[in-house]
């Protein structure tokens, strides 16, 4: 069954919508009862310390989770209640860089970027290397076509991943912790290239990051998850100036207030 808009309240600038969202594994309560609308071509920051449900946002707008109560919409298509072939245009319309980049190991970099046109589309080879390439140029990669993973820097089998993520032109693209792992320069030019994709291409973005130089650079919205709960929802210049307790001690240590400083980058 998909859900149509008369099912929920409707926020014609949202391009997500989250309603009433909860999600449990065991005994674990990660989201409690979540509202969230992610306005269209803005970039939109989540932060939270670990465990608070940061990622499980991510994975249910893109149907990988279900949640237990609540609604989870996409556009105009509700995704909760879709079976896997009406997800299939959904996701097809949203990128996702996962945290690990997810790239896989026995493909070479073009067969990686390749494999989202051989699931969705009826294009040649000729197209997709085509179409391949162009995305390795859109985020600044060239001649690494042919090698595999392995081969890479850290920085480029992000670029690869984020290159994968654009490739079939979606609308959204959710970037799980872009930055994790990467020095201090990789990681500007992962900013740099979340900055371009939106000037350039209009796409919306929700990035989860632990990271406040990325925040700082590539939000437009802040929000902060505690225990399953929105704590704060505004402006990076708002979530700075906020005397909220919580909120400053997360921002003052930089990095997740649940881990010593020291590990917040692991």
């Amino acid at each position: 069954m998909i859900g149509t808009m008369t099912e929920a309240e409707s926020n014609p600038g949202a391009i997500v919508r989250l309603k009433g969202v909860r999600k449990s594994f065991g005994d674990l309560h990660v989201l409690r009862g979540l509202d969230l609308e992610i306005e269209e071509g803005k970039t939109t920051v989540v932060l939270g310390p670990s465990g608070a449900g940061k990622s499980v946002i991510l994975k249910h707008i893109a149907g990988l989770l279900r949640p237990d109560d609540g609604e989870v919409w996409f556009r105009d298509t509700r995704v909760d209640t879709c079976d896997e072939r009406a997800l299939v245009p959904v996701r097809r319309d949203i990128g996702y860089l996962f945290q690990q980049s997810a790239l896989f190991d026995s493909m070479t970099v073009l067969e990686n970027l390749q494999f989202p046109l051989l699931e969705h589309t009826n294009q040649g080879p000729r197209k997709r290397r085509l179409r391949a390439l162009d995305a390795l140029a859109t985020v600044d990669l060239h001649g690494v076509e042919d090698k595999r993973p392995a081969q890479l820097s850290g920085g480029q089998q992000k670029r690869v991943a984020l290159a994968r993520a654009i490739i079939l032109g979606p609308s959204l693209i959710l970037y799980d912790e872009p930055t994790t792992g990467l020095d201090p320069v990789r990681a500007d030019g992962i900013n740099e290239l979340i900055l371009k994709l939106r000037a350039t291409t209009g796409v919306s973005g929700i990035v989860v990051t632990h990271d406040l130089t990325c925040m700082h650079k590539v939000a437009d919205r802040v929000v902060m998850l505690h225990d399953g709960e929105i704590c704060f929802d505004g402006t990076t210049a708002e979530v700075l100036s906020t005397q909220d307790a919580m909120v400053r001690r997360f921002i003052e240590a930089g990095a997740d207030p649940a881990r010593p400083a020291a590990a917040a980058g692991a």
